[in-house]
């Protein structure tokens, strides 16, 4: 039987499929420049900001300069503030908290995570939030899954992981969790229902 459900948050419960395209997106819109541009700027420092190794306030000078502007910090915020919120599929794990425990993982930078949290709160939905960044593992090991199922104070074998992408599942499968691929950036809050009810009734 499952317990404790825990959903990736980009591509799941956002319609972009990733946190870096949320974030292009809206630098390029207040900067004038181009998307590929910024990401060639940004990229290099992309997996010690998710593994917790820095921060974007630390590499904002260094990006600046490979860039050859001056892009303020501030920009940045609001960029991560316009985050597009899958809302129907937030609304879903609001209602399954009546029955289930509802934690969220993700590969994800601090910073971003915690102004989006405040945001929406977040915390009021899923408990616990486990972030790659303060973990210091991202979901491409087994690591940050176990420490999810610690704070969640559940089990693997009745715990259900939802990502959007496929090789984020492998962690959770090797120690024994249920998975679910589900793309909310094509899929809706009835999808992802009609999946769920499958794999409850199967269990």
């Amino acid at each position: 039987m499952i317990k404790t459900l825990f959903f990736d948050f980009d591509g799941v419960l956002t319609t972009d499929p990733s946190g870096s395209a949320t974030t292009l997106r809206a630098l390029a819109e207040q900067s004038g420049l181009d998307e590929q541009v910024l990401w060639a700027a940004i990229e290099p420092f992309n997996r010690d900001l998710i593994l917790g190794h820095t921060t974007h306030a630390r590499i904002w000078p260094d990006v600046c300069a490979r860039l050859g502007t001056a892009i303020p910090f501030e920009h940045l915020t609001t960029a991560f503030l316009q985050t597009p919120i899958h809302q129907p599929v937030l609304a879903l794990a609001r209602e399954l908290r009546a029955e289930f425990a509802i934690g969220m993982i993700t590969d994800n930078k601090s910073d971003r995570m915690d102004v989006i949290v405040r945001q929406h709160r977040l915390e009021e939905v899923f408990d616990p939030i486990v972030v790659s960044a303060e973990v210091g593992h991202s979901k491409r090991g087994a690591a940050i899954f176990r420490e999810a199922l610690r704070r969640a104070g559940a089990e693997a074998r009745t715990s259900l992981f939802i990502d959007n992408t496929l090789r984020n599942l492998y962690g959770a499968a090797a120690i024994g969790m249920k998975t679910l691929l589900f793309d909310g950036t094509t899929e809706g809050a009835a999808e992802l229902r009609s999946a769920l009810q499958l794999i409850f009734t199967s269990n």
